[in-house]
């Protein structure tokens, strides 16, 4: 983005920078530069902006970037990152907690268990914040968002305030069918009455599963691709001989074939190529296509595809 462009964006309360290196923000370390990243002050500061905005600005909400690949090219436009204005819980009656879309999951979890709320275990195994198990459905250990959702808050590239009930919200597996101009702001969970001792050893149970099965310490984004109707991802990648297998300095988990693994210096290109070669081999050996669950966004650098 031109120093000129950059200065005729709207005035904000929050912060807005220019040039940002993604591969700061993203928990595989790579990805190119975001023309801008703007992190609001609060809901109303955010609405302002994106009415303001010119129409061909694109724009991108990320998250703690735990379950996405920013191309070598960078973004072309403005990166929305909700920060710790929007990393609020609370308690609610009738066993609710409202969070902001910026709280990670397992702090919501955290808030649930010392509220004695059950129900929302599960929220301990996911590696994001709410705003992006809103977007993508985001579920662990047999639940999903959509099984504990009332309401979600959102604001539209036009800056227009909206509220989805779960049913408005159109989810199926790891998948979300509201608009795509939707930045969601907040969540409204329902919970239920639980035993503290309960909750506490169950979220001891996933964290340790967590540890002893995935490679949660690694540069990684999470799990790769979607469990296909009737069958489970690794599985298939480890049938199909795919387990450790590398390009450059990305490769295939040792200990969790669905995870994808920056050993450090790899490039975004190399951690895609990684990933389609993987669905390539599955669909040969396998006849099953899979689905990248891992968000690929931004430019290709001259040169790639």
């Amino acid at each position: 983005m031109s120093n000129a462009l950059f200065e005729s964006l709207p005035p904000v309360r929050g912060r807005l920078r220019a040039n940002v290196e993604m591969a700061t923000l993203t928990w595989f370390k790579v990805g190119g530069p975001a023309d801008a990243v703007f992190s609001p002050a609060d809901e109303d500061d955010l609405a302002d902006f994106l009415a303001a905005l010119p129409a061909e600005v694109p724009v991108y909400p990320v998250g703690i970037g735990s379950n996405l690949l920013v191309r070598d090219g960078g973004i072309a436009g403005v990166v929305i990152r909700l920060g710790r204005e929007f990393g609020w819980v609370n308690i609610e009656d009738d066993f609710k907690i409202q969070a902001g879309a910026a709280a990670p999951d397992v702090r919501v979890a955290g808030a649930a268990l010392e509220a004695g709320i059950g129900g929302l275990t599960f929220l301990r195994g996911i590696p994001g914040t709410i705003g992006g198990a809103l977007r993508m459905n985001g579920g662990a250990y047999g639940q999903e968002t959509k099984d504990v959702l009332i309401q979600a808050h959102a604001v539209d590239r036009d800056g227009n305030r909206h509220v989805l009930s779960v049913e408005e919200m159109n989810y199926s597996y790891r998948h979300c069918g509201a608009p795509e101009n939707l930045i969601f702001t907040s969540a409204l969970l329902q919970g239920e009455k639980g035993d503290a001792a309960e909750i506490s050893a169950a979220m001891d149970a996933i964290t340790e599963a967590r540890e002893g099965s995935q490679p949660i310490k690694s540069r990684t984004g999470g799990s790769t691709f979607k469990n296909p109707a009737g069958h489970k991802a690794w599985q298939l990648i480890d049938q199909a001989g795919m387990r450790g297998f590398q390009v450059g300095a990305a490769h295939v988990s040792e200990k969790h074939c669905n995870f994808l693994i920056n050993e450090g210096g790899a490039t975004a290109a190399q951690i895609e190529e990684l990933g389609d070669t993987v669905r390539t081999r599955v669909k040969e050996t396998s006849g099953v296509e899979l689905d990248w669950e891992i968000k690929r966004i931004g430019r290709f650098e001259t040169g790639q595809s």
